[in-house]
């Protein structure tokens, strides 16, 4: 059984932002050898959500988790992302697919914007 985890952020017409996704891939990747890692955009950009759960899956993932590159809830995560999911589900059904909160409701942001607010 191997655990793939599927980075989402919400896309950008700036080519800056997937390089900085894909330069956070390449260092989970680096950090967790053991993991299958993946990115996808919720839109502007590929792979899509479900084109990366399909690479996922491809790579031999045998259970998912969708980390989102949010920093609060909104219609994209509240609703957008969900129903996305759902239907990779729906293509995927032996494979589980688990969902984080958004970035910002992680217990250690506090920490992040202290340090944040230190270095400036």
């Amino acid at each position: 059984m191997k655990k793939a985890v599927l980075i989402i952020s919400h896309g950008s017409r700036s080519p800056k932002t997937k390089e900085e996704v894909q330069a956070l891939i390449e260092s989970l990747r680096r950090s967790r050898p053991d993991l299958i890692f993946e990115l996808g955009f919720l839109e502007l950009e590929e792979p899509s959500i479900p084109q990366g759960v399909d690479l996922c899956v491809r790579r031999g993932a045998s259970e998912v988790a969708v980390i989102l590159n949010f920093l609060n809830s909104g219609r994209h995560v509240d609703e957008d992302i969900p129903e996305i999911v759902a239907g990779c589900r729906t293509r995927h059904p032996d494979v589980p697919i688990h969902v984080s909160p958004p970035v910002g409701q992680h217990p250690r942001i506090v920490e992040l914007f202290q340090d944040l607010i230190e270095s400036s």
